[in-house]
């Protein structure tokens, strides 16, 4: 077991190092136009692929970090860069935590590829979980998939929204129902392959921040997949469910039972420290543009930065920051080294370094005054960004109510 540490070790400085130069050069000069564009940044991916960032190997390695630092590591840098971009470039990374979370060995080996395709053949991925009458009620999805026996396959009909990469994608997975007398339990995830009928883009939306990264509706009308595209395989799912049921039967009659995984909660548990770590990357950009800003802009005389009400926020912020990568940090091991989230610690990363970068970026733009407020320095787009942390993969309203039943055992509505 890797023991907890602060400092990287070289293999990981040189990876941070590489990253770090990858934000800075090609990134963050490309970070203003494709958010004015609204579009998917090929260019940016392409480039990302040729040198092995965007890569099933690259993440691999980061995944498989017996620290579990590569990966927080590895989305601060591209975050610190630019989140909507880089959103791009890590997108696909949520679809393949959704499979190595709920797959098979063989599913594993035979989708990520896939998903990522390679320097001269870029592919993209898709999760889509969320609908547009169920969002953090994960209880109320529609989506249903039926099985149809006589041909070992799924049938698949509904509605998906804000799946990044949705439609273009060429690989989705989708979470659907089941059981739904089984509420939340009775959901499954399903591979939907390349080129598959019935799947087709609904809405492109155009958003407040993140305008780099492709948000969009996913249509599902008989959606027919194979019976191998159901993650973790119909038998690992008829036991999930037997085991449900007989909690739920176990409940009515005033006794408990064993904990069931949920398909697409287990996929969000996983990277709730990750997104932590990608609202860091965001937050310790504005504060560098804030910090130098503050040491060379000068009012009466001096550089701002010598009054304390700038000096003190600049203090706060970067107070803040550290805070909220330690707390990234330790999930990220505790998660690496299988110690459960006793105290929800994930949500509490995600939790807290998310509303860290909507307060850090805010005061930035404070902090560079009228500046600030227009496009042309980029804390402005920082804040935009910033946003999306506090409601994506589980809101902050939804992260206190995991912390607060995981600390109380509380049913906490």
């Amino acid at each position: 077991m890797a023991e907890f540490t602060l400092d990287l070790n070289d293999d990981q400085r040189q990876v941070r190092d590489w990253l770090h130069g990858f934000a800075a050069d090609v990134i963050r000069p490309a970070a203003a136009e494709w958010d004015e564009r609204e579009e998917t940044p090929w260019p940016v991916i392409q480039e990302a692929a040729k040198i092995g960032i965007y890569s099933l190997d690259f993440y691999a390695q980061q995944f498989f970090d017996p620290t579990g630092l590569g990966i927080p590591m590895a989305m601060e840098e591209l975050f610190w860069g630019d989140a909507g971009i880089a959103l791009s470039i890590v997108g696909t990374g949520l679809a393949a935590v959704g499979v190595l979370s709920n797959g098979t060995e063989e599913q594993i080996g035979t989708w990520i590829p896939q998903m990522y395709g390679d320097a001269d053949d870029v592919k993209l991925a898709a999760f889509c979980s969320s609908e547009p009458d169920a969002g953090s009620d994960v209880a109320a999805m529609r989506t249903r998939a039926v099985y149809d026996e006589a041909k070992d396959e799924w049938i698949l009909d509904g509605t998906k929204t804000w799946a990044t990469n949705g439609g273009i994608a060429n690989v989705h997975v989708v979470v659907a129902v089941v059981d739904s007398e089984l509420g939340s339990k009775g959901h499954a995830s399903f591979i939907v392959p390349p080129g598959t009928p019935g799947l087709t883009q609904g809405q492109k939306f155009k958003k407040h921040g993140i305008r780099a990264s492709h948000t969009a509706e996913v249509v599902l009308e008989d959606v027919r997949v194979p019976g191998h595209c159901l993650l973790g395989g119909k038998e690992k799912l008829d036991e999930r469910l037997a085991r449900a049921r007989e909690r739920a039967a176990a409940a009515d009659g005033g006794s408990g039972g064993e904990r069931v995984k949920n398909a697409a909660m287990a996929t969000f548990e996983a990277s709730r420290p990750a997104v932590g770590a990608m609202a860091v990357g965001t937050a310790r950009a504005a504060y560098e543009v804030a910090l130098d800003y503050a040491k060379t802009r000068s009012q009466f005389g001096r550089p701002i930065i010598d009054n304390q009400g700038i000096a003190f926020q600049l203090a706060d912020m970067r107070t803040r920051i550290d805070a909220s990568r330690l707390l990234v940090w330790r999930a990220s091991w505790m998660a690496s080294t299988g110690k459960p989230f006793t105290s929800a610690e994930g949500s509490m990363s995600k939790l807290y370094a998310s509303e860290t970068a909507k307060t850090v970026t805010a005061q930035a733009v404070q902090i560079l005054g009228g500046n600030g407020f227009t496009r042309e320095y980029p804390v402005e787009r920082m804040h935009r960004d910033a946003a999306i942390y506090t409601i994506f993969e589980g809101t902050s309203e939804i992260q206190r109510l995991v912390i607060a039943r995981t600390l109380s055992g509380m049913p906490i509505r």
